[in-house]
């Protein structure tokens, strides 16, 4: 009788890489996009792993005045009020409710980075990216303030105590440093980014940038589902 590999994954299971910013709306629309990709595809067993990329990474703890922020990087309101126009209808499809009229600052994202990956080690890091996106989006939270940070570590289940004490540590930081380096060596410069590979086979993976819509991402997870049998 032949013998059965139980190691072998099943079929449709695949490892997606989500290289992103919690401050950038265009990866709070993109990985909403991903996972209403994923809900159509119940036949897709995905694992989501995060990836820090600092859009800002010289912000310094005070971060930046949001209004400062705008003029800088698109050269005045009149770009910035068509852009938040655009991604407030963009987001209405993926149920998200931008409200830029609520954010006074651009507040350094590495401690909410960190939260990820904290939350990561229990299980909860899918949730907390998904609180903090909405704290910082819809709800205009200060996403760099640990008491934030820490309400909503609860939020996602995660003791209060611990939390608190690994926030004020500084752990991981230097991980989330290493991270921004890595995407930026790989030849990733904007964000969101999405990474695909079967987990079995050893392809490398399929990258797509961009807040691309579901039947996109549905086509690229066909593709690196489909290299992976091969192997």
């Amino acid at each position: 009788m032949a013998g059965v590999n139980l190691l072998s994954p099943p079929a449709g299971q695949l490892e997606i890489e989500v290289v992103f910013d919690l401050v950038c709306p265009w990866c709070f629309l993109g990985i909403r996009r991903l996972r209403r990709a994923l809900r159509r595809r119940p036949d897709i067993h995905a694992e989501l792993r995060w990836r820090p990329f600092l859009l800002n990474p010289d912000a310094g703890p005070a971060g930046m005045q949001r209004q400062d922020y705008m003029l800088r990087k698109f050269g005045g309101e009149e770009r910035a009020r068509r852009l938040h126009n655009t991604m407030t209808e963009l987001g209405k499809a993926e149920g998200i409710v931008f409200r830029f009229d609520l954010m006074r600052r651009v507040p350094p994202s590495v401690d909410a980075h960190r939260l990820v990956r904290y939350a990561a080690q229990h299980g909860a890091a899918d949730t907390v990216v998904d609180l903090l996106f909405e704290a910082h989006f819809t709800q205009g939270h200060d996403i760099g303030d640990p008491s934030v940070l820490v309400r909503l570590a609860v939020l996602a289940g995660l003791e209060r105590e611990p939390a608190w004490r690994f926030l004020t540590s500084g752990l991981e930081a230097d991980a989330v440093h290493a991270e921004n380096l890595r995407a930026h060596r790989l030849g990733i410069n904007g964000v969101p980014c999405f990474v695909m590979s079967g987990r079995h086979g050893d392809s490398g993976g399929h990258a797509i940038a961009g807040a691309q819509e579901p039947e996109v991402l549905e086509r690229l997870m066909d593709v690196a589902l489909a290299e992976a049998a091969e192997f």
